[in-house]
């Protein structure tokens, strides 16, 4: 890997990034934990799934500590302090945030915590095998693992997949769910 390969990177999760700010900015909780359909899960889902995915891969991949810690845990005041990745649909429709002004300062936390990271990579390491194959129950059905070589997962496959592709994945469901409650999407 190279240089111009990771400031291509950093760009593209400052973009991502942008997004949520720009979408937590036009919302408020009367919008983030509507639900409008049953079955189909509130903004707040999407919001909290995708920061505390973001802050837990972060960590593992930088060695640093995960910021969702027992103070930001009350003071989020979440309805299920979970990132909802082992739950069912029907348990996540119970997600709602709190405090929703706490939410969007802590989401910048983790958003400046990941720019710092991939700033700061070695380019050199971006090609280091960070999850060898073949990969645990875990792992084995997941978007990563699709990504991944036959000898493993990449430090620039994790960052990809697990930060950059899933939170755009999930922003593609914030967009809908704008329409949903009222508002537009983010982008044309």
């Amino acid at each position: 890997m190279d240089l111009r390969y990771r400031l291509s990177l950093a760009r593209r999760l400052r973009a991502a990034h942008s997004l949520y700010r720009d979408a937590v900015a036009s919302m408020d909780e009367t919008h983030v934990n509507a639900v409008v359909v049953a079955n189909v899960l509130p903004i707040a889902f999407s919001l909290v799934h995708q920061v505390l995915i973001e802050d837990f891969s972060r960590a593992v991949l930088s060695g640093e500590a995960v910021l969702f810690d027992d103070a930001w845990r009350a003071r989020l005041d979440l309805a299920l302090a979970d990132d909802g990745k082992a739950r069912t649909v029907e348990e996540m429709m119970a997600q709602r945030i709190g405090d929703y002004r706490a939410f969007v300062e802590f989401q910048s936390l983790v958003f400046d915590a990941t720019e710092s990271y991939v700033d700061r990579v070695d380019p050199e390491s971006l090609s280091e095998v960070i999850v060898g194959y073949p990969y645990g129950a875990t792992l084995e059905n997941t978007f990563s693992a699709r990504v991944g070589a036959t000898d493993g997962i990449t430090r620039s496959d994790a960052i990809e997949s697990w930060i950059y592709q899933h939170a755009l994945r999930h922003m593609g469901e914030i967009e809908h769910a704008r329409a949903l409650v009222g508002l537009g999407g983010m982008t044309s």
